[in-house]
């Protein structure tokens, strides 16, 4: 099972509140849930997502509005409302169309396929995840892998970070540009190399977390300490901000102090979940902020045929993987017919899926629509999985296959044809 909370349906700010603390998240539940097996959190700058292996699942979900209830600023039912709950192949759907780009703010975007790989190896090594979590992790990637090979999605190189950068080409001559970067994790990492390839000059780096001396020897900049941090705002051109800690790093007062004799403008890019940059920094003269809600608003389509092919290989993994450890000894009549409702599923949700600042009203009524697809889908493969194992059993599965032929029209050579990307097949058969 999953709870998530996106860009999606989910403000910002809601987003934020939920992921402090996240990095201990995973040892408090499953300390305090015998009924849990294991535990994957999710945090990135756009959403807040806890994958979990759990015997109860209501009890599961208590237990992580509980902890984050304790661990947030935000109450109980509060925490509740944020969260939506998805279940068995839902869930599986959920983390593959997410290591895939297809749920991101910028549709394609190959940074998620490697946030998602480093919460499973976090989890991993903390003893965290589970046997079920490891494969459908490892199935998630696969997914994401066999994407970028096989589709056009991601091509474009877009990203949260390059779709940043292009708002602030407004005010932003990047040849030449003096940079401060604030942060050293996964978003930093990614800005170095567009920021390089934009002709900036990076001329130093701040960690609230202590990280700056390291991560500027690895990419060749000075770090900054916080005492010489007003010293080198003075002097930037652009301020790139992603640290993700939990607390304002640009305040109103230490901005205004620092530019009071700079004559030339100052942009921040604030790309932190938690910002790095107080609100009021946006309204001071000669500073301009763009944020992630900015990101939200402004960010690129991909081409239809791109996200029509992810989505078919998408529903095409969820399938094989299935709603149970036993999932691939299933008939393949049941593992084509999987692929044909979740593929038509998947069509359906891209229609009533809200697109970025719609109002609550419309974000609820798509919530409730996905809802009422998702459990007809369900609905739909109940009794034609159950007949299909019934059948097997009784040694009549040629009449089975027989009848989804003709009643659904589907192709039954699953591993030999249905996918259009093989490499699926032929990894989850190893």
């Amino acid at each position: 099972m999953s709870l998530v909370a996106s860009h999606h349906n989910r403000d910002l700010a809601v987003l934020e509140q939920l992921s402090v603390g996240s990095e201990a998240l995973g040892s408090a539940v499953l300390d305090g849930s015998p009924t849990l097996k294991g535990a994957v959190v999710l945090p990135t700058c756009n959403r807040f997502e806890v994958y979990l292996e759990a015997d109860n699942p209501v009890e599961a979900r208590t237990a992580i509005i509980e902890q984050l209830s304790a661990a947030t600023a935000l109450n109980a039912p509060a925490v509740d409302a944020a969260l939506s709950t998805y279940v068995g192949d839902d869930a599986v759907q959920h983390l593959m169309s997410v290591a895939t780009g297809l749920e991101s703010m910028v549709v394609g975007e190959r940074e998620i396929s490697g946030q998602v790989r480093r919460a499973y190896n976090e989890a991993h090594e903390r003893g965290h995840s589970s046997p079920l979590l490891d494969r459908l992790f490892h199935s998630a990637l696969r997914t994401s892998r066999v994407v970028a090979s096989s589709t056009g999605l991601g091509t474009s190189g877009r990203s949260v970070v390059s779709v940043a950068f292009d708002l602030a080409d407004a005010t932003v001559e990047w040849e030449g540009a003096r940079v401060l970067m604030i942060g050293t994790g996964a978003l930093a990492e990614t800005g170095v190399g567009t920021l390089l390839s934009r002709g900036a000059d990076i001329r130093g780096v701040f960690s609230p977390s202590g990280r700056a001396t390291e991560f500027g020897a690895r990419h060749s900049i000075p770090p900054v300490s916080l005492d010489d941090l007003p010293a080198a705002l003075s002097q930037a051109d652009v301020v790139f901000a992603c640290s993700g800690g939990h607390s304002i790093v640009l305040t109103p007062a230490m901005v205004a102090a620092a530019r009071a004799d700079a004559h030339n403008p100052l942009t921040i890019v604030d790309l932190a979940l938690h910002r790095d940059v107080a609100p009021g920094v946006a309204d001071l003269r000669g500073v301009s902020v763009v944020n992630l809600d900015d990101v939200g608003a402004r960010a690129p389509e991909e081409s239809l045929t791109s996200i029509e092919a992810a989505r078919a290989i998408v529903a095409h993994a969820v399938a094989r993987f299935g709603d149970g450890e036993t999932a691939r000894e299933l008939d393949p009549a049941i593992v084509a017919l999987r692929e044909h409702v979740f593929g038509l599923l998947e069509r359906e949700l891209a229609r009533v899926r809200p697109s970025a600042g719609a109002d609550q009203a419309t974000i609820a009524s798509a919530d409730a629509t996905e809802e009422a697809l998702r459990r007809f889908a369900k609905t739909l493969l109940h009794t034609p999985t159950v007949r299909a194992r019934e059948h097997a059993q009784a040694g009549e599965g040629d009449r089975y296959m027989d009848a989804i032929r003709a009643l659904y029209g589907i192709d039954i050579a699953v591993p030999d044809d249905a996918c259009p990307a093989p490499e699926v097949d032929v990894s989850a058969d190893r």
